[in-house]
């Protein structure tokens, strides 16, 4: 079972230290002492929190997708340069840049401030993890 520190859980859903102890206090996260008698959460227990409370904007589309990698959220900057242009998107923590025609941005009318929806498609996914060891 992984157990986080409080900073760290904090940490890692972008709240303060004390938002923690107050899920604690509230019920919605279980505190333990770990082996040098820390307070920790369980790590399964934080993510699902994180995954319920995930802010997500609505996908102003509302197009019926077989993707499942749709990230909705703010365009953030715009930068053209001849015919390919660069779109960043703020979508909750995430950020996610498109490289695009600069003929489809413009018809798209995309601008910081605008929502959208960026679709991701990759053919390979890692991840990394620490090591404890």
């Amino acid at each position: 079972m992984t157990q986080l520190r409080i900073s760290d859980a904090a940490r890692y859903l972008g709240v303060s230290d004390d938002t923690i102890r107050r899920w604690i206090a509230d019920g919605r996260l279980t505190q333990r002492k770990d082996a040098s008698n820390r307070s920790v959460v369980d790590g399964a227990e934080l993510a699902a929190l994180a995954q319920d409370s995930a802010g997500a904007l609505d996908d102003p589309t509302h197009v019926r997708s077989s993707a499942r990698n749709r990230f909705t959220g703010l365009v953030t900057e715009v930068v053209v340069d001849g015919v390919m242009a660069q779109v960043s998107l703020q979508c909750g923590p995430f950020r996610v840049v498109s490289l695009m025609s600069a003929e489809a941005c413009r018809q798209l009318e995309l601008e910081p401030g605008s929502l959208a929806t960026a679709g991701v498609k990759a053919t390979m996914v890692w991840i990394d993890t620490v090591d404890e060891g």
